[in-house]
């Protein structure tokens, strides 16, 4: 047989030989090129172990692997993908295409921690030779699929170019284009596919694009390539995909890390092929190994079953890994290797074509979601006889282009679809677009050398002849081709294939009625008052609406709050969107209250954490889990947090997390709990302690030291209650000296707030700096501490309407002017606390009607003395009073109200009057008007 082998590619290698001596001036790198090419297949296809080269989702290739498979019957499928990943391929037929075979870690040993969490993914579609091979092994009694690529493990391992250089290349490109949503499906895991084949000799490809009149290598690939190979028969497919796969390998460059983790992946395999055949003795002849094109053709020492076993396969690291199927799409395959747009999409439609022109069965799981039944056989196909392999390179090499007749009812149909769906996309397409786009495929295929458009030459006719200036909507047409071509087919992961954590989500939320593995956004509606077990799912809701991407569930109608129960809430749920997110939290606990317990922790604990994080760590406990445990843990982790910082850049958050959670316990325990009693007398220490410190800080912002205050006067009298000294922070006080005006009017407050200082005083202070021509521009800044001054002495409110209002009227308008803006992002910052409180008083002082204004004295001002009633106010006394005295029980209900003691009595003939009402005649007047009914 080797001799008949040895003579198989002769002829090849004469014409080889011969042509690189007449195009290379002599028989130097090129002859070696092109003969080395012929020994690699000569090699490849002389090995015991069939050796079946493929190219990733494409449908020659599934075509030929189907055929293969049926005509061979092989007893052993070794296949180029993740060992570790062999379990769960039997739940692919849960699923429906495209899905990817995930591996995932959350925690890392043995990696660095700037990688986690570690992600590697597999995407498999239907019309892939991998799935082809999986379906025949799972589906076939007494057949072994033995998976023999690198572990998950060691993709990380071997990775020397960073796990994440995709991840920090993208996030430092301004410039990139969005990425859409299917495009985002993978997240941002580490693809690994079959047969990648692709030039990694830039000049190459640009070469072979540019000869070919094409755009890109997914088109060069399917006019080439898929196309000629479509129809070939095994041995013929076989050797010209490991010719595509050594020519490749030969130009590429030979000492780069890809390269040389290549071959470690090429040794890998063939070490673990060999150990598979001795530890169950099959014969190689009853198997088969599915590879990339690329590494079918090897030269690396460890390749056959007759190989050197010197490779040293290196232990796994301590990383636990979590294995899953997750969702995918033929975007999301086309984003993550860098494949054209639509050339999956595009791919699913030759495979179509091309099963029902070669009339190939094939292979699908039984249950497949969205696969036809399979037929039953009664007798199993009896594998026809092998005959030598012979040279079938010379005669494809030789052959001219196939020139298929164009096929006009299938481009005029084309072209009267995309018009139509043009139409539903805003664009003012009409049928002489359609004849237009028909006509210009024609010339565009004739151009480019082609008998026959191919959908890449109609897309570009589409855009041409329909898309001018704008995209009335959200697609262009050329994603409406590729739409038209097949779609963006996008996969599901069936129930009983999800982990226990996203089973369990979807038993809770069974009481919704909604169908949650669907695609797109539902409403839910939760009457929580009249159906209590509903409030069971407002908690699941809230807690994935913490876990989950934004979008995954997002409440409309409905808050949580501190020590508030749900009544009513309305849900936009989109969790079979965002199927792979809820799969991923699987990965990390069997529930989601672990899982969130779990972050909570990871939060409380990190190198980052301060003493607001930990706090906001307590409040998601106590609002999403209930767990007075819990909370008490992070309690404690939350004194040391504020213990260790030495900076006060935090006060402000930390200010407002300490009030809720003071609040929420004292209204719904009997007691505090001893965290937050420690908490509140290390914060009463710290907080004096940095005191003096942030006044005269450049760094440190007027809202901090607020804060700051804040803490130390609100929470006073609890302090002192459990046992801090009021020294500390007179001490603090005495010691600050500001020289920034903010800074300057809050120690005033604060001052003030403790007594050392005067309304009179402060007043004072104030006028002065008023009736300081140098100081007048810098007024607007202590203004704005005095509103900042609200949040520790909140009883200063009317004090401040009363600085505001001298401030609008004496100070010039070139001054007050630039402050205004200044004034409004301070209430707009702290509006939901400051800005109610002096709303509220300037409304209590300022009069209700713009009448009144004119003659309106604040009350701060020394009011006028009072005036002699005029002549017209006595008589209308006089006339008062006359009734009174008629009455004089009233008038006496009326002295005692006022307080008058003094007796009263008429004067004169007629009576006159009371001197009580004389004092008061206003009151006369209303009370003559009650009386008379006027």
């Amino acid at each position: 047989m080797s001799g008949t082998h040895q003579e198989t590619f002769a002829t090849l290698r004469g014409q080889l030989q011969a042509a690189a001596t007449a195009f290379a001036d002599g028989p130097d790198a090129l002859e070696g090129i092109l003969l080395g090419i012929v020994d690699d297949v000569d090699r490849a296809v002389r090995e015991p172990l069939e050796i079946f080269p493929v190219c990733h989702h494409s449908p020659a290739s599934a075509i030929a692997m189907a055929r293969r498979l049926r005509h061979k019957q092989p007893k052993v499928v070794y296949l180029e993908l993740c060992e570790d990943m062999a379990p769960l391929l039997g739940e692919l037929r849960n699923c429906r295409l495209p899905v990817a075979v995930q591996a995932f870690a959350t925690e890392v040993d043995g990696f660095p921690t700037q990688w986690s969490p570690l992600s590697v993914v597999a995407p498999i579609t239907e019309a892939s030779a991998e799935y082809q091979a999986i379906a025949y092994a799972l589906d076939t009694p007494g057949v072994e699929l033995v998976l023999v690529d690198r572990s998950s493990d060691h993709v990380f391992q071997w990775d020397t170019r960073g796990a994440h250089a995709t991840k920090e290349k993208a996030e430092a490109d301004p410039d990139a284009p969005p990425v859409q949503e299917e495009a985002a499906l993978h997240g941002d895991a580490v693809g690994v596919e079959i047969g990648d084949l692709r030039p990694r000799f830039a000049e190459l490809e640009e070469h072979l694009l540019r000869h070919g009149r094409v755009r890109h290598w997914s088109e060069w690939w399917h006019q080439y390539v898929e196309l000629p190979l479509g129809d070939s028969d095994h041995d013929t497919y076989r050797q010209v995909m490991l010719l595509i796969g050594s020519l490749l390998r030969r130009l590429a460059p030979g000492d780069s890390p890809r390269m040389r983790m290549d071959e470690d992946r090429e040794r890998y395999m063939w070490t673990r092929m060999r150990e598979h055949l001795a530890a169950t003795g099959t014969d190689p002849a009853d198997c088969l190994y599915i590879c990339g094109a690329f590494h079918a053709a090897s030269p690396v020492a460890e390749f056959g079953v007759n190989g050197t076993d010197t490779f040293q396969i290196s232990p796994r690291t301590a990383t636990t890994w979590q294995h899953g199927l997750i969702p995918s799409s033929h975007a999301a395959i086309e984003a993550q290797f860098g494949l054209a747009a639509g050339s999956v999409s595009i791919a699913g439609t030759v495979w179509e074509k091309n099963l029902k022109r070669a009339r190939v069965e094939p292979y699908r799981l039984a249950g497949q979601a969205g696969a036809k039944k399979p037929r039953t056989r009664k007798t199993a196909a009896t594998p026809a006889p092998e005959v030598p392999t012979s040279d079938k390179l010379t005669g494809f090499l030789r052959q001219p282009p196939v020139l298929d007749r164009l096929d006009e009812a299938e481009l005029l149909g084309w072209s009267v679809d995309i018009v139509r769906a043009a139409r539903r996309n805003g664009y003012l397409a009409s049928t002489a677009d359609a004849i237009a786009v028909f006509e210009t495929s024609i010339l565009l295929a004739r151009i480019r050398d082609r008998a026959k458009p191919t959908p890449y030459d109609f897309q570009d006719a589409a855009v041409t002849c329909i898309e001018k200036d704008t995209v009335p909507g959200r697609r262009d047409v050329r994603r409406l081709v590729d739409i038209m071509m097949g779609g963006d087919r996008i996969g599901q992961v069936g129930y009983d294939a999800l982990p226990p954590l996203a089973r369990d989500v979807h038993d809770r939320l069974t009481p919704l009625n909604l169908k949650l593995q669907q695609r797109g956004v539902q409403r839910a509606l939760l009457d929580i008052a009249g159906r209590s077990e509903l409030e069971r799912c407002s908690d699941v809701l809230w807690m994935l609406r913490y876990l989950m991407p934004q979008g995954a569930a997002r409440p409309i109608m409905g808050e949580r709050r501190l020590g508030e129960r749900p009544i009513q809430e309305s849900w936009d749920l989109a969790l079979g969107t965002h199927q792979r997110a809820l799969i991923e939290l699987g990965y990390e606990g069997v529930s989601i209250e672990q899982v969130l317990e779990q972050r909570l922790r990871r939060t409380a604990y990190g190198t980052q954490a301060t003493a607001a994080t930990v706090l906001e760590a307590i409040e998601d406990a106590t609002l999403y889990l209930r767990s007075r445990r819990l909370a008490d843990e992070l309690g404690t982790r939350a004194l040391e947090a504020l213990s260790a910082e030495r900076g006060v850049d935090g006060a402000p958050e930390v200010l407002r997390r300490v009030r809720r959670l003071l609040g929420y316990y004292r209204t719904s325990e009997p007691a505090l709990p001893p965290w937050i009693e420690s908490f509140v007398k290390a914060g009463y220490a710290h907080y004096c302690t940095l005191l003096p410190t942030a006044f005269t800080d450049d760094d440190a912002t007027a809202d901090q030291v607020a804060a700051m205050l804040g803490f130390l006067l609100s929470m006073e009298s609890l302090a002192l209650s459990l046992g801090c000294d009021r020294t500390q922070l007179e001490l603090a006080i005495a010691q600050s000296h500001p020289t920034d005006p903010a800074k300057t009017a809050l120690l005033w407050a604060a001052q003030t707030q403790l007594g050392r200082l005067t309304r009179t005083e402060l007043r004072a202070r104030c006028d002065e700096l008023l009736a300081n021509p140098l100081v007048v521009p810098a007024y607007p800044r202590y203004l704005s501490g005095f509103v900042h001054a609200l949040e520790p002495a909140p009883a200063l409110t009317d004090f401040v309407v009363e600085a505001v209002s001298n401030a609008f009227g004496r100070l010039p308008d070139p001054v007050l002017l630039p402050w205004l803006p200044t004034l409004i992002s301070t209430l707009r910052s702290s509006g939901g606390e400051l800005a109610p409180l002096l709303i509220r008083e300037a409304g209590r002082i300022f009069p209700s009607r713009l009448a009144a204004l004119d003659e309106w004295v604040p009350p701060w001002r020394p009011q006028p003395a009072q005036e002699a009633v005029p002549p017209a106010r006595h008589a209308e006394a006089r006339g008062g009073c006359a009734l009174l005295a008629t009455h004089p029980e009233t008038c006496d209900t009326v002295a005692d109200l006022l307080d008058c003691d003094e007796a009263w009595q008429a004067t004169g003939p007629s009576p006159s009057g009371a001197e009580l009402i004389g004092r008061h005649p206003d009151t006369a007047q209303a009370l003559e008007k009650l009386l008379t009914g006027a």
